[in-house]
């Protein structure tokens, strides 16, 4: 099982970024995936999730500016963060939900003026 996060940076506040996350060696379709992220000296936590039909979940810090999709035919999911905030800076990784304890490197956001 590999999980490879892209697509991090530094963003001003209020700026947007997209994450993408490409799994390989798993049966992708049928699984719940989620996006967590972990801030310096903070656990790591699930921001949101999605079921193999589509539906979404979000931690409530996030909700209304974050989105996350799939497409199945790449194995792939997203983040689409709007409105980035300095608190949203950690690095963030993708898993399953419930993970496992494979971890990919993970994609570092800084939102920073």
């Amino acid at each position: 099982v590999q999980l490879v996060e892209s697509g991090g940076g530094l963003v001003q506040p209020g700026g947007p970024l997209r994450l993408p996350c490409a799994a390989f060696g798993i049966f992708f379709r049928p699984l719940q995936m989620g996006w967590y992220r972990q801030a310096p000296g903070e656990q790591r936590e699930l921001v949101a999730s999605i079921s193999s039909g589509g539906s979404t979940n979000y931690v409530g810090s996030v909700k209304g500016r974050f989105t996350i999709s799939r497409d199945n035919a790449k194995s792939t999911v997203y983040l689409q963060m709007n409105s980035l905030k300095p608190e949203d800076t950690a690095v963030y990784y993708c898993n399953r939900n419930p993970h496992i304890d494979i971890w990919g490197q993970g994609t570092q956001v800084t939102v920073s003026s």
